[in-house]
């Protein structure tokens, strides 16, 4: 839950435009092909974690933090909701938005995992702990996976990735506490993998101010992580701290070799981050996602101030789903996401 500083400009009102792509490099052809799109999905209250789900061609997501009446005061709310998508035939109606669990604790980063249930970051409160959970599609249920490293509570995990193997990557950087709403860090601004097999966490990384975004590459051999650092208290740019993309080489599936500067992100700093299937970065930026080539160059840009995080979906998995707070918007490319998503179970 990481807001971007205020941004000189907001989004084109029109729901398709073509200038929403901007070339650094002729390698950025390759992204677009010939006629790409950017629409308006819908306007929602869309802040992180979205997820697609093919079987259902539906995007699940969280929505942005907002107040509501509590018996003792104020409290936070914080959604996770359900667009029914027709396809690429964009935008939606309104009512295909819909309310999957109502009362998380300030869901964040999502992912789907080995057995197609939600993989949530719950930041937590003061009152109740920060944790890794599963959500039923069905149900809307959270179920508990871990909440501590060495009994350590953890800070507020931010974003996660399923490996293949069914092992959990998760960021957790102290935000919570920068933010008010989580007590002082017991333990650091690490990154995580936990196994559910054995019910073992294990810290992976510890090179940063403030991890975020987080995500594998094709061939899972690669780790990328943004450092959001810039941002600490809510609207706070600081552009001596981190506001770039680390990589890290996975060793035996299990370890990380040592961190490798990607690229620095600007204007703003990163949050949301993704690859696609030819190993290219995606991150979020002030000016909407940029999009870097395995050896960090910036290649090209989509144009859209306010861009939180996104993942890839579609029938053909080549739209990019944006979140960006007060809407969803979707990107349709001439390449598609990677890793690939684990296979539907029978019956699922």
């Amino acid at each position: 839950m990481t807001p971007h500083p205020a941004t000189p400009s907001s989004p084109p009102k029109a729901h398709n435009f073509s200038d929403g792509f901007i070339a650094h490099d002729l390698a950025f052809n390759a992204v677009t092909g010939v006629r790409p799109r950017l629409s308006l999905v819908v306007r929602t209250s869309a802040h992180e974690g979205p997820v697609y789900v093919p079987e259902e061609d539906a995007l699940y997501f969280t929505t942005v933090p907002e107040p509501f009446p509590t018996p003792g005061g104020v409290g936070t709310e914080v959604r996770i909701d359900r667009i029914q998508l027709e396809g690429t035939a964009f935008p939606v109606l309104d009512e295909a938005v819909t309310t999957l669990r109502r009362d998380t604790e300030l869901a964040n980063g999502m992912t789907l995992g080995l057995d197609r249930r939600l993989v949530v970051c719950e930041q937590g409160t003061m009152e109740s702990p920060a944790r890794i959970g599963y959500v039923d599609r069905h149900t809307g249920e959270i179920t508990g996976a871990v909440e501590s490293w060495r009994d350590l509570p953890f800070n507020s995990p931010n974003d996660v990735a399923v490996k293949r193997d069914g092992t959990i990557w998760f960021t957790d950087p102290s935000y919570g506490y920068l933010q008010g709403f989580r007590p002082q860090p017991q333990a650091g601004d690490y990154v995580y993998r936990f196994d559910p097999a054995t019910d073992r966490v294990t810290a992976v990384a510890d090179a940063f101010v403030k991890p975020n975004g987080i995500a594998f590459s094709p061939d899972e051999q690669t780790l990328y992580v943004t450092d959001s650092g810039a941002n600490q208290e809510i609207g706070s740019y600081y552009p001596h701290l981190p506001h770039h993309v680390v990589a890290f080489d996975v060793m035996d599936g299990r370890h990380l070799g040592a961190p490798r500067l990607v690229a620095v992100v600007a204007p703003g700093f990163p949050d949301g981050l993704e690859t696609d299937d030819g190993g290219r970065i995606y991150a979020s930026a002030a000016s909407g996602v940029q999009v870097f080539a395995q050896t960090g160059d910036l290649i090209g840009e989509i144009r859209l101030p306010g861009a939180v995080n996104f993942t890839f979906g579609g029938p053909d998995r080549n739209v990019l789903f944006i979140t960006a707070d007060d809407a969803i918007w979707a990107a349709e490319l001439d390449t598609t996401g990677g890793p690939r998503p684990p296979a539907i179970p029978q019956g699922a």
